[in-house]
């Protein structure tokens, strides 16, 4: 892996982990942290669908080593990562990514977080539960993420990283 994408992964991680300690809302049982979908998609964008469940990957072991995250980190940020990552791969659409990290959290992380919880929480929430602040961060943090990728599209030289 080259030195420039090994540093914008660091970089995207510190942002999020940051990101998520100052920027949060309440969205039904859970917070939505629209910082870490903005970063899916903007590293999806610019890096692809592996960094950028890496970047998800590696940003909830950060945060939930440090407490400033659940066990949810992970369903909630991976898979919005990898569905951006893969539609803006196939499509080159930015907006296409966006709505990529809506299903990918919104949808598809909601009803994997109900076994996820189950298993590994000891909790017996069903999908509704998480459909609501799944979606609601997911759609905060894709077009605040999708409005940033789109600047930054204008400036090639950040883009050449593939």
């Amino acid at each position: 892996m080259k030195t420039r994408k090994m540093m914008l992964i660091a970089m995207f991680v510190a942002l999020c982990v940051a990101g998520s300690a100052f920027v949060s809302f309440p969205a039904g049982i859970a917070r939505a942290y629209p910082i870490q979908h903005a970063i899916n998609v903007i590293a999806a964008v610019l890096l692809g669908p592996g960094p950028a469940l890496l970047i998800a990957f590696l940003t909830a072991i950060v945060r939930i080593l440090i407490g400033t995250g659940s066990l949810l980190a992970f369903p909630g940020g991976m898979f919005g990562a990898l569905v951006a990552g893969l539609m803006y791969a196939k499509f080159g659409k930015i907006w296409l990514a966006a709505i990529g990290e809506i299903i990918g959290t919104g949808i598809i992380a909601s009803f994997v977080a109900v076994p996820y919880a189950h298993v590994l929480m000891g909790t017996d929430l069903a999908a509704f539960f998480f459909l609501p602040p799944f979606l609601v961060s997911s759609l905060s943090g894709a077009l605040l993420g999708a409005v940033i990728a789109r600047k930054l599209e204008k400036e090639k030289r950040i883009l050449q990283t593939h």
